[in-house]
């Protein structure tokens, strides 16, 4: 496999939502990631896939919900988001896509 593969198994999608909106004014992008993606392999995959420099990453596991599925009881998967904070002067614009 391709080191362009990997980066790309370390971060799954990019997170829009209004807190990450609120985040992107601050400097900061959020991704969803591999529930096993340690930091440096975050932080070295955004700065190889989009050139840009970070200056911190933090991140966070939101487990999933209990919800009913077809009447069925279910649960949602649980999600590890992490909040790219970039160098002064570094943008990525998540909504036009790679």
């Amino acid at each position: 496999m391709s080191a362009k593969a990997e980066q790309y198994d370390v971060i799954r999608k990019p997170v829009i939502t209004e807190k990450a909106t609120m985040a992107s004014e601050n400097g900061a992008v959020v991704f969803e990631v591999a529930m096993d993606a340690k930091k440096p392999a975050i932080k070295n995959a955004v700065e190889a896939l989009f050139g840009v420099k970070v200056k911190s990453v933090n991140t966070t596991i939101t487990k999933g919900k209990t919800k009913r599925f077809r009447g069925q009881p279910g649960k949602r998967k649980d999600v590890k988001k992490a909040y790219v904070t970039l160098e002064e002067g570094n943008t990525i614009d998540v909504t036009t896509g790679l």
